[in-house]
């Protein structure tokens, strides 16, 4: 199995300011990973494939580059204070979310409120940041993301080796059914043939009683 490069790990990165979304997007792209910028949680959940309530206005999405839900995202990182959802509200429904609740999520903030920030982790954001992110914040997100990276490669692995187990049981299976169409197919014929065999033994005997009759016959005495 070959190590993930950085260039293979893809960000999305939320923010409702164009300056923090453009500054976090020059810092993730220094450090070679791919990203994708949207300006809402809503729009976030949309690139993710996680509609709210379907009620997401699709209309005008701000999203760069050009959406494309088959991409894998393998880290989020989002603003705390955002109108309409804040990032500890898209945090949660990502955790909730079956398909998503993978995906590592990082937390930024201009405020440095404790209990902002204890909250954030304990829903499971991996990272809080105060912004301004530095590169050295940035710096920590990679070995979140080759973990999720190798538990998905894990499991990926481990779906392809029960369905190689399900086809091979399959497989046997069908090879026992033919067996055993074979065996019934050579049976049938001997059934047969014995049942001939019998037949012939039994008019052969009632041949013989006949003619025991038929020779006792003119010596029986009627008196």
């Amino acid at each position: 199995m070959g190590v993930a490069t950085d260039s293979q790990f893809h960000v999305l990165a939320v923010d409702d300011s164009i300056i923090d979304r453009k500054l976090i997007e020059r810092l993730l792209k220094t450090s070679s990973y791919q990203v994708t910028t949207v300006d809402s949680g809503s729009k976030a959940l949309e690139f993710l494939g996680l509609n709210e309530d379907d009620e997401i206005n699709s209309h005008q999405p701000c999203v760069s580059p050009n959406i494309n839900q088959e991409v894998e995202v393998n880290l989020i990182i989002t603003d705390y204070c955002m109108p309409g959802m804040t990032g500890y509200d898209l945090l949660k429904k990502v955790k909730k979310s079956s398909s998503l609740k993978d995906i590592p999520v990082v937390i930024m903030s201009s405020e440095n409120v404790p209990s902002r920030i204890s909250r954030c982790l304990e829903e499971g954001a991996e990272e809080f940041f105060l912004k301004p992110v530095r590169l050295s914040d940035v710096s920590k997100l990679k070995p979140h993301m080759m973990r999720t990276k190798f538990k998905d490669t894990n499991h990926k692995q481990k779906q392809q080796h029960q369905e190689s187990d399900q086809e091979h049981c399959k497989q046997d299976q069908e090879h026992r059914e033919q067996q055993n169409d074979l065996e019934i197919a050579e049976v049938e014929p001997q059934q047969q043939t014995n049942g001939s065999k019998r037949k012939s033994m039994e008019e052969e005997t009632l041949t013989k009683q006949n003619k025991t009759q038929i020779q006792w016959w003119p010596y029986c005495r009627f008196d």
